[in-house]
């Protein structure tokens, strides 16, 4: 085992809205990680674009390092579809005085091999740290989302009296004045043949503080059928076997902030909560 210790930095990118999603690049020894191997695919090879940090960087972000391993998606290429385009995905393993980044792994291309990083634990955890209190990259309408959908997941069994459960909430640079969740019904349905449908609401958000108006919105949204006031935005082909039709004009599959595909609600959609 080699006894050469890897240095971490994590920049976060944050173009202007109209010029591409954000991210985080890993810098490994003072190179970019994800343009090292992107250049080391070749022509017709994956180009990586680093996962968002919102993604990576949340309140129980994935880069922290545990005894147990977890695998972490560190990056997207082309279409944001891993099966297609591929995506990066590495193992993080706490391993005494180290952590370390192995176990590399692409859906679309099966043959990457990639050596093993192995960081100082201080210094890897001062990085992530550092880049997790880092928040000039976030706006008034995404911290509303990241900090609603937190307390939603911490409140994990709200949406099981409606045999729902909650698959997103997201919000878009370019619409600084709502965000957009996203259920599916019924419960546990992802990966089966049965039918499924997806709700979306879209939520008007004001000047407020944020904290205020994700504790506001949380219990508007808890303390009520959210089947009652949300829009079907997706399904399956047999969805209305559910009782429920499906959208005239199924939702465009667009990518969102972090590079993930998310529906696009209708430009007039608005879910309407009461005022604070």
């Amino acid at each position: 085992m080699t006894s050469k210790t890897d240095h971490l930095r994590l920049n976060i990118v944050c173009p202007p809205p109209d010029e591409g999603g954000m991210e985080v690049r890993p810098i490994v020894n003072g190179r970019d990680l994800l343009s090292d191997l992107s250049s080391r695919g070749g022509r017709g090879g994956p180009r990586y674009v680093g996962a968002g940090p919102r993604h990576l960087l949340g309140r129980a972000g994935p880069l922290h390092a545990t005894t147990a391993p977890h695998e972490v998606l560190v990056a997207l290429s082309g279409c944001g579809v891993e099966e297609c385009c591929g995506a990066l995905y590495v193992t993080v393993t706490r391993d005494g005085e180290h952590v370390v980044w192995a176990g590399w792994r692409d859906p679309a291309h099966q043959g990457l091999d990639l050596p093993e990083l192995r960081f100082g634990t201080d210094q890897y955890e001062a990085a992530v740290v550092r880049a997790c209190e880092d928040r000039s990259w976030q706006w008034p309408a995404g911290e509303v989302a990241q900090l609603l959908e937190e307390r939603l997941r911490e409140r994990g069994d709200w949406l099981v009296r409606w045999d729902c459960e909650l698959e997103d909430v997201w919000a878009a640079r370019a619409e600084p004045d709502r965000i957009h969740l996203v259920l599916r019904h019924p419960r546990d349905r992802a990966d089966t043949k049965l039918p499924w449908i997806q709700f979306g609401m879209t939520l008007p958000i004001s000047a407020d503080g944020p904290s205020g108006q994700a504790e506001h919105l949380e219990a508007w949204l808890t303390a009520r059928d959210p089947r009652a006031v949300a829009e079907v935005w997706g399904g399956t082909a047999d969805a209305e076997r559910l009782g429920y039709p499906r959208p005239t004009h199924p939702l465009f599959m667009g990518p969102a902030e972090d590079g993930e595909l998310r529906p696009v609600p209708p430009l007039d959609s608005c879910s309407q909560p009461p005022s604070q």
